[in-house]
């Protein structure tokens, strides 16, 4: 007899492929509907028949790795320095005064604005780099500070009446504390930096790159290979961003010693 908890998943797990199939019977009609030979709209089928016939191409890979490592290495850089200065302005009032406004302007502003602006100081060939890692930035900023405002006040009073050693202060009150938030706004940011990455990339149209590709398919009305590649930028943002939520898990466990549900 299959557990209960094992029942729920199970029947959780069909109620999403049934949710999925009706929006694929629902996009098949709506295709269908406006006709056209899918000239507005493909259909599931011509995507997938697309995408077959870019996967065995050797431009098809190349592209995913020019953008991948770019927009990757913008986030990583954001959440580097995200958690240092999240950290920092929950230590220092003066450094939370300081780049606040900075965090909020940066949140505040369309992703196209900073595309152009960004064009004026450095290459398209790095221009996801520079969009990904500026609106990634003020999530893991705001991710940390969260997190340490809500760590419990009484662990860290404590700790500085009994002297505990800065080391032990870090696994056992501060990364607690810290970890659930920042988890929760590096999953955020992966899939943002991915959509900002790939819109400063339709704009900069650096060559191989998967905006470039994307921009080509839309003004030579290749509508498969748009919706193929607006595909595959899904699929892409929500592998990686599997990927770092179990890397993290991983981390809070070998650190903190627990993982939360």
């Amino acid at each position: 007899m299959p557990r209960p908890d094992k029942k729920k998943r199970r029947r959780l797990l069909w109620q999403k492929a049934g949710a999925i199939a009706f929006w694929l019977v629902v996009w098949q009609l709506a295709a269908m509907g406006l006709g056209h030979g899918g000239l507005f709209l493909t259909t599931p089928l011509g995507t997938l028949e697309a995408l077959a016939r870019l996967l065995p191409t050797a431009g098809f890979w190349h592209r995913i790795a020019f953008s991948a490592l770019r927009i990757l290495a913008g986030f990583v850089l954001a959440v580097v320095c995200g958690a240092a200065l999240g950290a920092a302005g929950a230590r220092w009032k003066a450094v939370e005064v300081l780049f606040s406004p900075l965090m909020q302007l940066i949140r505040a502003m369309p992703v196209a604005s900073f595309v152009i602006l960004a064009l004026l100081w450095v290459r398209s060939d790095n221009l996801s780099v520079v969009v990904s890692f500026t609106h990634v930035l003020p999530v893991v900023y705001a991710g940390v500070a969260a997190g340490i405002a809500d760590t419990d006040r009484q662990l860290v009073e404590m700790a500085k009446v009994y002297r505990l050693p800065l080391s032990r202060r870090l696994r056992y009150i501060w990364l607690p504390g810290v970890f659930p938030s920042f988890c929760e706004s590096c999953a955020a940011a992966m899939g943002m930096c991915w959509k900002s990455g790939v819109s400063a990339e339709v704009i900069g149209l650096p060559d191989d790159s998967i905006g470039n590709a994307l921009y080509r398919a839309k003004i030579t009305l290749t509508t498969p290979d748009v919706f193929a590649w607006t595909l595959v930028i899904v699929v892409l943002s929500a592998s990686l961003s599997a990927v770092a939520a179990r890397l993290l898990r991983l981390a809070q466990k070998r650190l903190c010693g627990e993982v939360n549900a």
